[in-house]
């Protein structure tokens, strides 16, 4: 009875491929209906700070239809702000200016809304930077 129960418990469930065991990250596991999305990541303080360093160098900049790439070599999360459209007057009558950032980390690629306003010496502050929805 003990062979048979050996010879069930090691027959029929080995690998044979070497890296049957290899690490895949959480967009390839699959299920019952397909392959799951991945999450979307949250961008991390330090990378904010380079988006938004980015987004006031383009807007400062002022050039129709550029953009400015970012890097936190500390993550390795990259991406680029491009302004969405001509600078504005906000109720408080600053002039502001909207923009889009992209956010690629890994796999993970997600966008940021934001919007800035002018301050001292012609620099711009960014005011709200959030994950973008669509609508």
């Amino acid at each position: 009875m003990t062979l048979i129960l050996i010879g069930l418990g090691s027959g029929g469930c080995s690998l044979s491929r070497p890296d049957a065991y290899a690490r895949t990250d959480a967009a390839d596991v699959t299920g019952a209906l397909g392959k799951r999305p991945a999450s979307p990541q949250v961008p991390t303080e330090s990378d904010l700070a380079f988006a938004r360093t980015a987004a006031s160098d383009v807007l400062t900049r002022g050039n129709k239809d550029s953009s400015q790439p970012w890097e936190n070599p500390e993550t390795g999360a990259r991406g680029s702000v491009t302004p969405l459209s001509q600078a504005y007057s906000a109720e408080d009558g600053r002039t502001c200016r909207d923009f889009l950032a992209s956010y690629v980390n890994g796999r993970s690629e997600s966008w940021l809304q934001g919007a800035a306003c002018k301050a001292g010496h012609g620099r711009w502050e960014i005011h709200t930077i959030k994950p973008w929805t669509r609508g």
